[in-house]
């Protein structure tokens, strides 16, 4: 491991302009280390039920968090070690929220020789170059060089990994697509589709009635400057004007407003007017569960109720396009059910069985597939090994097929509110990526099923530049 060295200026070295930053993405960990460090458990900062219940999406850090920034600068950087911070004024502008990368600027912007005083203009700005803190600071500056290692800390286990942050960033070079919106006509699906622009991850066109979309935007204060807006009087006349925005080629995704999601994937199946391809529509649940070593996909828990074998072969196929989309190359797939053996009285076992010898046989590709697998031995390797069970995919599942709709459904909902699991969620099998989020979803939740659509849309226009 390589050594890091930290050295300083001095007073007689600094001079008025010299400048140093950092740049900080704010995690989970760092809020609840801040909380429990600072005695500060404020709802706004460590309750995420809190923070959707007041439309606020994603948790809030603590204004001194940010500040704290300019200290970690002050002693490590500029002027670094010797430094003793004397004081501070700080005026915080918006708020900062859990994911946001902050970018912190320090400034020498006078200098007194009385105990060798410098003050530092200090600066912070959003991934949006929008500004969070500005203030001053005074220092006591080094009158003597030190150079030495930089002392290492142990580590702190403060909370969940953040699996949606993660993938998030996988597609921060890439172009936004543009996304038809259907009907969003109420504040949370408004709010989502304009945050989700945002950040980077759509580019929405909003298709519904002009008036109510912008009575929406007005009493929620949301800013529809430069937003394309589609005329439709009203949501099941929005539904079909998305869909055929998405045809003509105009939208690449297509996103659920505030209408029912059988209107909008009625329009989407319609025969000569929808988006139907050659293979069946499905749903996949992308998972952030907090005790799962990875994110975990559940498929298909919302379209299809009682799928048969030639439904099962598309739904798993469905899957593993998005899983190459997400950036997992070769996704192993654990075929579900009540037993990890064929059984003629189980029909799971046996469609199970068939599906993996298709597998084998190049009509499902690009996957592992193993099965029947139980629950427990899909996704415990301990589970797996003491029924004897050796397989690639046991243990470490990245995508569950459900053998049918109910039991694909409980077994989110048991991860969500028991498991306290993050559920985005993507329909495929169309023309185009569809993003179907629910009402009762965190806004975190509905921007996270945004990402994920960017990521599907570049993969899909990759593999249309590739030549047949």
């Amino acid at each position: 491991m390589k050594t890091e060295i930290i050295e300083n200026q001095t007073y007689d070295e600094l001079q008025v302009g010299d400048t140093a930053q950092l740049t900080r993405t704010v995690n989970q960990g760092d809020i609840e280390l801040f909380a429990a460090a600072s005695g500060d458990f404020n709802p706004s900062h460590v309750d995420q039920s809190y923070a959707d219940e007041h439309q606020m999406g994603q948790l809030v850090a603590h204004s001194m968090w940010g500040s704290s920034l300019f200290s970690s600068l002050l002693g490590n950087v500029l002027p670094g070690p010797g430094t003793v911070y004397r004081n501070q004024n700080m005026n915080f502008h918006r708020p900062v929220f859990l994911g946001d990368t902050l970018t912190a600027k320090v400034t020498v912007s006078a200098k007194r020789p009385d105990f060798r005083t410098v003050i530092f203009e200090c600066q912070a700005f959003n991934g949006h170059d929008d500004m969070v803190i500005t203030g001053t600071a005074e220092v006591t500056a080094p009158g003597s060089k030190i150079r030495r290692t930089r002392v290492d800390l142990p580590g702190f286990e403060t909370g969940r990994q953040d699996r949606f942050a993660e993938l998030i960033a996988q597609g921060a070079g890439l172009e936004a697509p543009p996304t038809a919106i259907a009907h969003p006509c109420d504040s949370s699906s408004l709010t989502a589709a304009l945050e989700a622009a945002k950040a980077g991850f759509i580019v929405p066109i909003l298709v519904g009635p002009e008036a109510k979309i912008r009575a929406v935007a007005e009493a929620n204060e949301l800013d529809l400057n430069g937003v394309t807006v589609v005329e439709a009087e009203h949501s099941h006349a929005a539904a079909e004007k998305a869909v055929e925005l998405v045809r003509s080629g105009a939208a690449e995704v297509l996103m659920k407003g505030s209408l029912h999601t059988d209107e909008l994937l009625g329009a989407v199946v319609r025969t000569g007017t929808g988006l139907r391809t050659e293979r069946r529509l499905s749903h996949v649940f992308i998972l952030d569960v907090p005790t799962y070593s990875k994110l975990l996909m559940v498929t298909d828990a919302a379209i299809n109720i009682f799928p048969n074998l030639d439904d099962k072969r598309d739904i798993c196929q469905n899957a593993i396009n998005l899983a190459h989309a997400l950036g997992i190359s070769q996704p192993k797939v654990a075929l579900l059910s009540a037993v990890e053996d064929v059984r003629t009285k189980i029909p799971s076992t046996l469609e199970a069985a068939a599906l993996c010898k298709m597998a084998d046989r190049g009509q499902i590709t690009g996957a592992l597939l193993d099965g029947p697998l139980a629950m427990d031995n899909a996704i415990s390797k301990k589970a797996a090994i003491t029924k004897g069970i050796r397989s690639e995919v046991a243990g470490d599942a990245d995508i569950l097929l459900a053998p049918d709709l109910e039991a694909g459904n409980i077994l989110v909902k048991q991860l969500t509110f028991l498991g306290n699991a993050d559920a985005a969620g993507l329909a495929l099998g169309a023309r185009a990526t569809i993003i179907l989020t629910s009402r009762a979803d965190s806004l975190r939740v509905k921007l996270a099923s945004c990402a994920m659509a960017k990521l599907d849309a570049h993969h899909r226009r990759k593999l249309r530049e590739i030549p047949l």
